[in-house]
């Protein structure tokens, strides 16, 4: 059974659609990426998965009693704010400091317990999100473009520490980004969206497709060779077929 199953959605603005009949499935234990040009319905079809917005048409089904995590783009914190890491992940209360020390070590980032968020890198406050939706053990990790300001170096590391989650937690995960060779090399599943569905499949497949070489050209596939690897597993991708409109 599939965690989250999208069917016919669209989503808009004041009339304007931008997300236009989009089937989306996320199974347990599979990394989806969405990938797509700006302006591409990206972000607001992720925030009509997690319920922050409501689709003009379509439906989307979850597994009952189904646990989220959510890391955004950007949280801003004040930074004349004195606040623990502890302290942060603990709000609004409840958790253990074994669990926050769990989940920063899960995040891979278990020295951090103590340190003011306003004295952490980018890199680090994005880990310490990613720990805060770690808390209540996920089923499905959703990522908003979460490493949007980082460089090339800290956006693979984060997306390695990524699979390294999905391995030991089992979570299935479904993120977006524009950091294509990145973010595709981690990824079970790629789905291209240009306020459609473009093509998907596995990395390969769409990195080969004509539809997403005319979005982002033809020097991404060579990126995305230096970058892939071979899973150990298998989520039946065999399914995942490419569908141009």
């Amino acid at each position: 059974m599939s965690l989250v199953t999208v069917e016919n959605l669209t989503v808009g603005y004041g009339g304007k659609a931008v997300v236009r009949h989009v089937d989306l499935r996320v199974d347990p234990g599979e990394i989806v990426t969405i990938v797509g040009p700006n302006g591409s319905g990206k972000t607001s079809l992720l925030r009509a998965v997690i319920g922050a917005l409501k689709p003009t048409e379509g439906r989307i089904r979850s597994k009952p009693g189904l646990r989220v995590g959510y890391v955004p783009q950007r949280l801003h914190i004040d930074p004349t704010l004195p606040i623990t890491v502890e302290r942060f992940l603990r709000l609004p209360g409840g958790a253990t400091r074994d669990a926050c020390r769990n989940a920063l070590e899960q995040a891979g980032a278990p020295d951090l317990l103590q340190s003011q968020m306003s004295g952490l890198s980018g890199g680090q406050f994005q880990r310490v999100l990613l720990a805060r939706a770690l808390m209540n053990q996920p089923e499905l990790l959703l990522l908003d473009e979460a490493t949007q300001g980082l460089d090339q170096p800290g956006s693979a590391a984060f997306y390695r520490r990524i699979e390294a989650v999905r391995a030991e937690t089992g979570c299935a995960v479904l993120m977006i980004s524009h950091e294509l060779h990145v973010v595709m090399s981690a990824s079970d599943r790629v789905i291209c969206l240009n306020g459609h569905v473009c093509c998907e499949g596995t990395p390969a497949v769409v990195a080969s497709a004509p539809e997403y070489r005319a979005l982002f050209g033809t020097g991404t596939g060579g990126a995305l060779a230096l970058y892939r690897h071979d899973h150990d597993h298998d989520h039946d991708h065999g399914r995942a077929t490419e569908a141009a409109e």
